[in-house]
């Protein structure tokens, strides 16, 4: 079992899902200013999460069934972020409040260590995603997340993909080609 798997495994063996929510698709979960501390399992559905510049949306993460997404930002400050969380198809959602949470990290060094991993897994890939930005071709970029995640390109549509890798849907099509 991975360590997603046992942390979503926990989550659920100890109750802390506190309630349950059902998104349209395109209906916004958060939105930009707004405080969000909870933390979320896709039961079924896709997300993503992005900001908004004076020109365009740049997405920075994606979720999709049995994935954990929160606004980290936001979740650790308890300050407004100026993130948005958004269906990009009908989701439906389990919610941890922070609080509850945070107890419940704080029973046992196995909860702390493992929630240590999680935390310590998104940075890498987040890390991992801005060198890729930062130094990799569009078709290193395709190839390398392709590697990484490729349930991606099952359950998120091109044109989010495409904006995620920073390029043109028709450059996108162009990579999947063989």
């Amino acid at each position: 079992m991975n360590t997603w798997q046992k942390f979503i495994e926990k989550l659920e063996s100890h109750g802390l899902w506190e309630s349950a929510i059902r998104l349209k698709r395109n209906e916004y979960l958060k939105v930009r200013g707004s405080v969000d501390t909870n933390i979320y399992f896709i039961v079924d559905g896709s997300m993503r999460i992005f900001v908004v510049d004076e020109f365009e949306e740049h997405t920075i993460r994606f979720g999709y069934q049995n994935n954990i997404i929160a606004v980290l930002d936001s979740f650790i400050t308890e300050e407004p972020s100026d993130l948005y969380i958004q269906a990009i198809k009908k989701t439906e959602l389990k919610v941890a409040k922070k609080k509850a949470f945070m107890e419940w990290t704080q029973q046992s060094p196995e909860n702390l260590t493992l929630w240590h991993k999680i935390l310590e897994n998104m940075i890498y890939q987040q890390m991992e995603r801005e060198r890729d930005i930062l130094t990799s071709s569009p078709a290193e970029r395709y190839r390398r997340v392709l590697k990484r995640s490729p349930q991606l390109f099952q359950e998120i549509p091109n044109r989010y993909i495409a904006a995620y890798l920073r390029m043109t849907p028709e450059t996108l099509s162009r990579l999947k080609k063989p």
